[in-house]
């Protein structure tokens, strides 16, 4: 059985051109990766109550404006023993850079560590970053602002 999810993520952008990501541990493999802030809608809500609620949790950020969508995608993948079918939404967010606090315990439980990546760094990452191409997606967005069509959809199945 699949379990079908919303996710709602930010990519968190401060003037200085850095960005805010997440190393988590992958609970079944061990494996480490990067990802952006974020986290599944729960029923009923919004996407600005859920990006709202998971970035309060997951960083200890309140204050901030939600600004556009730059990145969609579908990604199936196991999880816990289970196996997920997630679509993803990536809004871009500004903010000046603040020390991020976890204050939800089942995802403090896969956090490795946060840290500001100045955005012509990624590409030396040697753990893999999440959405694969979020260089990209960034670059284009610093260089042509919100995207003025409709979004295609990346498609990633582990």
């Amino acid at each position: 059985m699949i379990l079908q999810r919303q996710s709602i993520r930010a990519i968190l952008l401060t003037p200085e051109k850095d960005i805010l990501l997440i190393r988590i541990r992958h609970p079944d493999t061990g494996e480490r990766y990067w990802i952006t802030p974020g986290g599944g809608l729960e029923p009923g809500e919004t996407i600005e109550e859920g990006l709202r609620r998971e970035l309060r949790e997951e960083l200890g950020l309140d204050r901030f404006v939600i600004g556009p969508l730059v990145w969609q995608r579908q990604h199936t993948f196991n999880w816990a023993g289970k196996r997920i079918h997630q679509d993803e939404k990536y809004y871009i967010v500004h903010v000046n850079r603040f020390e991020p606090e976890m204050s939800d315990t089942k995802e403090a439980k896969i956090l490795d560590r946060f840290h500001w990546w100045p955005l012509d760094e990624l590409p030396q990452s040697s753990e893999r970053l999440t959405p694969l191409s979020l260089i990209e997606i960034v670059t284009r967005y610093l260089e042509h602002g919100a995207p003025q069509e409709q979004l295609g959809v990346e498609i990633l199945v582990d």
